[in-house]
């Protein structure tokens, strides 16, 4: 171990020794932004970048463990992805198909799917639904995979869930008119049933949201960091999680 690694090792161990967990953030929504610029400062593919990304994440889940996180929503491929060329496009999704068949085989966590699944490949479907069936009943951290994952498309097909829902049970449209409220709409989000995220955090230094989570992250706090996701260290998160500790949130009142 060198001296800049027993300095940096140093740091993280004092900010986490002063973080108080118990007021931590239970859902984390991550951006795993910058794989490829990452691979190209670093002289590497496209290719490489992303295998490099995919490493990354069972680190996160690992501190994200340690820190009492609940819930972690990892935006893997986003349905703007699909416009990337093809050469690119189908490694990708091989190494996505990986990191889900890594993350149902470590045992701890739980995997669900959220996303669009219309829009994958039939073998990406599939590893999608093997790995939420072999990890139902796992205690560990709820890990959702975002893959074809959009917003705005999420949202559309909640509204679409819901009108499906109750033509079934022969409401009339001017019936639903009158009924719908927000609780309605989000009963049939790809996130039914989970909390919101508490923070949301953007590596790579880029401050938007580009469509994550737009409906759920309404009363969401932002970190946005400037380093390339493959790069993200444990230091870089425990910092996240220090400037959540440090705002006031106050949900609009």
């Amino acid at each position: 171990m060198n001296l800049r690694d027993l300095v940096y090792r140093l740091y993280a161990h004092r900010v986490e020794r002063r973080l108080d967990l118990s007021q931590g953030p239970k859902h984390i929504g991550v951006i795993l932004d910058g794989n490829r610029r990452w691979a190209k400062a670093s002289g590497g593919t496209t290719e490489q970048g992303h295998k490099a990304g995919a490493s990354k994440i069972q680190e996160l889940l690992g501190w994200c463990s340690e820190t009492n996180v609940e819930v972690v929503t990892l935006w893997l491929l986003s349905t703007d992805n699909f416009d990337r060329p093809e050469e690119e496009l189908k490694p990708l999704l091989g190494i996505i198909e990986d990191a889900v068949r890594d993350l149902a085989a470590d045992g701890r966590w739980q995997v669900h799917h959220v996303g669009t699944m219309d829009l994958l490949p039939a073998g990406t479907q599939l590893v999608l639904k093997e790995a939420e069936q072999a990890t139902v009943g796992n205690k560990g951290i709820l890990v959702n995979v975002a893959v074809g994952y959009g917003g705005r498309q999420e949202i559309a097909d909640a509204v679409r869930s819901l009108l499906h829902d109750h033509a079934a049970k022969g409401t009339s449209y001017e019936d639903l008119a009158e009924i719908v409220d927000i609780d309605m709409i989000s009963s049939h989000l790809y996130t039914r049933g989970q909390p919101d995220p508490d923070l949301v955090i953007r590596t790579s230094g880029e401050q938007r949201l580009s469509g994550f989570m737009l409906w759920q992250s309404a009363h969401s706090e932002y970190y946005f960091c400037d380093v390339f996701w493959p790069a993200f260290r444990k230091v870089d998160f425990l910092r996240a999680l220090r400037d959540y500790a440090a705002r006031h949130r106050r949900y609009g009142g």
